[in-house]
């Protein structure tokens, strides 16, 4: 599972963020490692230093082996929260993405029929 984080111009990209970032991915995400091959994760402050409401944004690209990409946003009011709230929506859109590929629970019933 490659796993790429970037940030633009407001954000530190500290290795305490990278590290963090990593870390919350991997754990989330580790049931589907041999699924994905690939996250992209951008980091981005939209106000800069005039600050303002939920303006941390977080926007995670997921590769999963052999369907399109899935992409979420989420933005908050720190970069923690936006971090966060866009694994969540991956893990839930993810597991979804998953469950419709796998062959319904018990298949087709047997019908038999009644002998008298």
């Amino acid at each position: 599972m490659n796993i790429e984080i970037r940030t633009d111009k407001n954000i530190n990209s500290s290795d305490r963020l990278i590290d963090y970032v990593r870390t919350e991915l991997k754990n989330e995400f580790q049931r589907f490692s041999e699924k994905i091959t690939h996250f992209e994760v951008h980091l981005s402050d939209e106000n800069g230093d005039r600050g303002g409401e939920e303006d941390k944004r977080c926007m995670i690209e997921a590769r999963p082996a052999g369907l399109k990409p899935v992409v979420v946003n989420h933005r908050a009011g720190n970069i923690d929260a936006a971090i966060t709230g866009a694994i969540d929506k991956l893990k839930r859109t993810l597991e979804q993405t998953f469950a419709k590929r796998e062959p319904a629970r018990g298949g087709k019933p047997e019908w038999t029929e009644a002998t008298e």
